[in-house]
C-alpha cells in the first residue's frame, strides 16, 4: 500500500494516527514517516512522531499481540 499524507492508522495498542508526511533521513536517506496522533495526548505529552517506515509497517510479538505495528483504517 501507497503512504499518503491524510491517511488514518490504528496502532495496535489502540490509538489512532493520521499521516502527516514523508521524510527522508538526512544522514541514511532512509524514509521516514511523520504522524500525528488523534486520541488523548495525556499520558505522552506528545502529538507528533517519526518512524522509519520499515518500522511502520512491521509485524511485531509484544504483550501478546503478534500482528502488524499500525492498520490502515482509512483515506
Amino acid at each position: 500500500m501507497e503512504i499518503k499524507p491524510g491517511q488514518i492508522y490504528k496502532h495496535f495498542k489502540g490509538d489512532t494516527y493520521k499521516i502527516l508526511s514523508l521524510a527522508k533521513h538526512t544522514e541514511t536517506e532512509e524514509w521516514m514517516i511523520i504522524y500525528e496522533r488523534q486520541t488523548d495526548i495525556v499520558h505522552t505529552g506528545w502529538r507528533v512522531w517519526a518512524r522509519p517506515e520499515n518500522m511502520f509497517f512491521e509485524y511485531i510479538e509484544k504483550d501478546g499481540y503478534n500482528g502488524p505495528r499500525f492498520e490502515y483504517i482509512s483515506g
